[in-house]
């Protein structure tokens, strides 16, 4: 079984015992996490789609990890200008183990 859900603005398909790399703090280390926006469910031959959620789905999981990514550098530059700009950005996430999913009755 897996599912398709909408996290800070991104989907992702996950199953049960899965870890997920989501780029923002969601929470606090070891609390539970839902996800109620679940866009799509598969299991076995039944598949079921939203419109665009469904309505009662919940995908379930535990925060497991903090931490920031690895630097990303901007350069901008023109030529003959005397232009340059330089900057780094470093994006925080969360890693997040799924531990189940609920289809709705």
């Amino acid at each position: 079984m897996f599912a398709v859900i909408r996290a800070n603005g991104y989907q992702y398909l996950v199953s049960k015992g899965e870890i997920i790399t989501i780029p923002a703090h969601i929470g606090e280390l070891g609390k539970e996490v839902e996800f109620d926006k679940v866009l799509m469910i598969k299991e076995d031959a039944s598949t079921l789609f939203g419109e665009p959620y469904i309505v009662g789905s919940k995908v379930k999981g535990i925060i497991k990890k903090h931490g920031r990514l690895p630097k990303v550098i901007v350069f901008k530059f023109r030529r003959r200008k005397k232009y340059r700009n330089k900057r780094g950005h470093r994006q925080d996430f969360s890693q997040i183990e799924i531990t189940d999913i609920l289809k709705a009755k």
